[in-house]
């Protein structure tokens, strides 16, 4: 940086300090010409004293001073909070010293002299530690920027998700009203169903929610949530049914628990309805496991078993969804004819796009 214009605050602002008062002068004047303007400290403390008031741009740390090392000073001036880079300086060629100095945080490491050729090589590592200081603060700027952006964009996708979530439950109530004004029991059951499915998908956007999370949902945690808002909703007298519920802490992408909600209440509403006779108890098993890069999801019984070959005994929608939904997810979906009662087994990939 040119100091034609005899300008003080136009040049670079170097902390010497030193207890060679000489040498200090020497610095000075070398310096000066090359764009910085010294200041001399005699001292560890006077140093610290004269960082603490600001406007130092760099520093040069002599290591021998009077009744302590630079060694000594160095660590203080490294826990200041956005401290300026130092640059070791020493006459002796002690390799360990310049380690040390390194390790305790100095940006650079000097053998001192008095030619033109040192004040040359300190001016090149002065520019160089203010150039990379220059690029660590506006990485960290960068980066701070990146996470209040990050932050605004995770609070407002949980307004979104909580939005949803309070709107899907409103439709939810709305169909549950509609319900108890209609007597036909088919209507009912259809209704009924209808909102499992809307549950099962709002269920997903209050975890993301209350949770804070992004793109991703817990799969235990939500399929136990959902499995027990099902049971309550689904058993009575008629169907004095237990759900249990086997599954691993496995996350996964968003869209792909909203459609392994729908398939599990699909499969669980099934074995609710039809798996054993009025008022005799079954348990519903619901297992989620890894295997590899799989996924493997397994809803069974021990009730009357199912035919996937026989006529749907509703209006077979459930079934239709069951097709959607497991094409959706690229899965292999298969009933086993060899278990006693209904065993229905998806396995799909973890990763997108397999």
């Amino acid at each position: 940086m040119s100091n034609s214009s005899g300008d003080a605050d136009a040049l670079i602002h170097i902390l010497y300090i030193d207890d060679d008062e000489g040498l200090a002068l020497l610095l000075q004047k070398n310096l000066r010409r090359r764009g910085f303007l010294v200041e001399w400290a005699e001292s560890g403390a006077a140093g610290l004293a004269r960082l603490g008031e600001g406007g130092i741009d760099a520093v040069v740390l002599d290591h021998v001073l009077a009744g302590e090392t630079g060694l000594d000073i160095l660590p203080s001036i490294t826990a200041m909070p956005d401290h300026p880079p130092v640059i070791y300086a020493t006459g002796s060629d002690d390799t360990s010293i310049a380690v040390a100095a390194l390790k305790a945080g100095a940006d650079d490491y000097m053998l001192k002299g008095i030619s033109a050729d040192y004040f040359d090589l300190l001016a090149a590592a002065l520019e160089q530690s203010l150039e990379r200081a220059r690029f660590r603060r506006e990485t960290a700027q960068a980066q701070e920027v990146i996470r209040q952006q990050r932050d605004l964009a995770e609070m407002l996708l949980a307004e979104v998700n909580h939005r949803i979530a309070n709107s899907l439950g409103l439709v939810g109530a709305l169909i549950r009203m509609q319900s108890s004004m209609t007597t036909d029991q088919v209507a009912i059951d259809a209704l009924h169903e209808t909102q499992v499915r809307i549950n099962a998908i709002a269920s997903v956007h209050r975890r993301l929610y209350t949770n804070r999370q992004v793109g991703s949902v817990q799969v235990d945690e939500y399929l136990n949530s959902l499995l027990t808002e099902l049971e309550t909703s689904m058993r009575d007298d008629k169907r004095p049914h237990r759900i249990v519920l086997t599954a691993q802490p496995i996350n996964l992408a968003t869209d792909k628990v909203i459609t392994l909600g729908l398939i599990v209440s699909e499969l669980v509403t099934n074995a609710f309805k039809y798996a054993y006779p009025d008022s005799v108890p079954g348990e519903i098993r619901v297992i989620v496991d890894q295997t590899d890069e799989t996924l493997r999801v397994i809803v069974e019984d021990d009730g009357a078993g199912f035919d996937p070959s026989s006529l749907a005994r509703g209006t077979g929608l459930g079934t239709r969804i069951l097709t959607a939904m497991a094409a959706s997810l690229k899965s292999d979906f298969a009933y086993d004819p060899g278990h006693d009662g209904t065993k229905a087994t998806l396995v799909f990939s973890l990763h997108e796009g397999k």
